[in-house]
């Protein structure tokens, strides 16, 4: 093997590692965050869990992405850590659907119908394809499709130059004599997981195996120790994830650990007792890329219905490993700002789903203010100062609200959104802003309420009853906004838009009727400062109202 070979050997894994990469992003993105807002309502059924796991896992072609999402949803609330289970068993068995893709490298034969399934054969076909609907395609989903026959191509293209630079290693004794020390269970286990903790893909790893074997040096006596470690090793991402996070994401992570510890543990030791008194032949035999592909499926499924009954014991193993942190157990966030934690991080990796998280947690701080708004019209007529203090509450929650969204969207911003998203999260932007303002103006009339309290200034009987009728209407509005976010209707719209004519209505007869009391002396010139006060909030809180619907 020659220094040519080498360097073909690195450009070949390179290439693989780039086609994995971007054909997991690009099925991602096409997925459009469905499938991880469908693992985030998942139920308590276990078996539900493993099926939507594998399912999840063998669309975005990573477990590893897969289990770092599950220790977001724990870290921010959204599941619970007894949910989590399922979904971390099953994305190790739909992580083997890899491995029987790759394992289309290894075909052999003369048939011309059987050879345009290995990859030399339909790569470059899907390569052109992918490249014209990326060029010439009119929409993102075309776009997509594209970028995932591309990236496809250069994953199979990657592995197949791989392949071709270490076939000469064969015929290199050294070379045959190391995976020979690999047939060592310990050595072989170790390799795998260094292998694919450096790489943070299992997935990969095992594909860098499969090319490894295509050289026919490799005995299945050194593939099943090394795919047993690189379960193992696939643990680190998810460990990493976890760091920084709260105890039951940490739990989450170190579930995802003892799953692949002990049912690595329990396969090897089983395996190796049952050949001490049947001797397997087959563990002499040269590796093939479908054999790895069968080890590696045989293993995860067979730890997930061993282990799947155990979940419980898994979760207080975890639990009894992570204790929880005193400051956790001590203090607690509000739960006002419970929602914040749907913002995770890890949600990132996959904008459209961050996206829609950070629009949830929109809705949060939506009925956040509104609450405020509702609570200060009521305070316009019955002043008192436990509201007055809870609307002020409200309104700092609804600026921790506005800090950290911005800044969520700001992070999401800067990746590759389709172009449907990038209008959603500026519309998104445009929305806080008003929100804001109505927890604000909600703070405004609160205050002026205040005002009257402390100069014991009171409305007349007349300006009451008009006033009474605004906030009704002004409250029905409200409603009528949050009814809208969780359900777009233009007719609502249309109501809102009625109700917003019949407040201008009122507004000019309050005016009206004010200025006739001021000229007979019935209302002071402070109540008409306080009034004029009052009936801006009250139209700033309605104007922004509709801007959230209009927009």
């Amino acid at each position: 093997m020659n220094i040519m070979n080498i360097f073909t050997l690195i450009g070949g894994l390179a290439l693989f590692l780039y086609g994995m990469n971007l054909l997991g992003e690009s099925l991602s993105k096409l997925s459009g965050g469905k499938m991880e807002a469908i693992l985030s309502k998942m139920t308590d059924n276990p078996i539900k869990g493993v099926l939507l796991g594998a399912g999840a896992t063998a669309v975005i072609q990573s477990s590893s992405a897969t289990t770092v999402m599950v220790v977001g949803f724990v870290n921010s609330g959204i599941m619970q850590l007894n949910q989590a289970v399922g979904i971390i068993m099953g994305a190790n068995v739909g992580t083997t659907i890899t491995s029987w893709i790759l394992s289309l490298s290894g075909i052999e034969s003369d048939n011309f119908l059987v050879l345009l399934f290995k990859p030399q054969a339909f790569a470059p076909i899907l390569a052109i394809i992918g490249v014209i609907l990326i060029m010439s395609g009119k929409t993102e989903r075309k776009k997509d499709v594209g970028t995932i026959l591309l990236g496809f191509a250069i994953l199979m293209i990657g592995m197949d130059t791989m392949s071709a630079a270490m076939k000469p290693l064969k015929d290199i004794p050294a070379f045959t004599k190391l995976f020979l020390t690999f047939s060592n269970p310990f050595f072989g286990m170790i390799a795998g997981t260094i292998l694919t903790a450096i790489i943070q893909s299992s997935s990969a790893s095992v594909g860098i195996l499969q090319a490894l074997c295509l050289t026919g040096a490799i005995p299945y006596s050194a593939v099943l120790p090394i795919i047993m470690g690189q379960n193992i090793g696939t643990c680190i991402t998810a460990l990493l994830s976890s760091i920084g996070a709260s105890t039951n994401a940490k739990r989450a992570a170190f579930i995802h650990l003892y799953f692949n510890v002990i049912g690595t543990a329990i396969f090897t030791i089983g395996f190796y007792i049952l050949h001490a008194f049947i001797s397997f032949p087959f563990l002499e035999e040269f590796a093939t890329p479908a054999g790895i592909a069968f080890i590696h499926s045989c293993f995860n499924i067979a730890a997930t219905v061993i282990l799947l009954p155990f979940s419980y014991p898994l979760v207080r193993l975890a639990t009894i490993s992570v204790k929880a942190k005193e400051e956790e157990q001590t203090q607690k966030a509000p739960a006002q700002l419970a929602a914040l934690a749907g913002m995770d991080k890890r949600f990132l990796d996959n904008p459209s789903f961050a996206l829609m998280q950070c629009k949830k947690t929109t809705g949060a701080m939506l009925y956040l203010a509104q609450e405020a708004a509702n609570e200060a019209l009521s305070l316009m007529l019955d002043y008192q100062v436990e509201k007055a203090v809870y609307i002020e509450d409200l309104e700092n929650y609804v600026d921790r609200y506005e800090e950290e969204i911005n800044d969520y969207m700001f992070k999401i911003s800067l990746t590759v959104l389709p172009e449907a998203d990038s209008k959603e999260l500026s519309l998104l932007q445009h929305q806080v802003g008003n929100i804001e303002r109505i927890a604000d103006y909600s703070m405004g009339i609160a205050k002026s309420a205040g005002k009257m309290q402390k100069k014991k200034l009171h409305f007349s009987k007349d300006a009451r009853k008009d006033l009474e009728q605004y906030r009704d209407i002004l409250q029905a509005l409200i409603h009528d906004t949050k009814t809208y976010w969780e359900n777009p209707d233009p007719v609502t719209i249309g109501e809102a838009y009625q109700l917003a004519n019949e407040l201008k209505r009122i507004e000019k007869r309050i005016l009206k009727d004010h200025k006739k009391r001021l000229k007979k002396g019935k209302c002071s010139v402070d109540m008409g400062f306080v009034l004029s006060d009052l009936l801006t909030g009250f139209q700033k809180v309605a104007e922004h109202n509709l801007q959230i619907m209009a927009q």
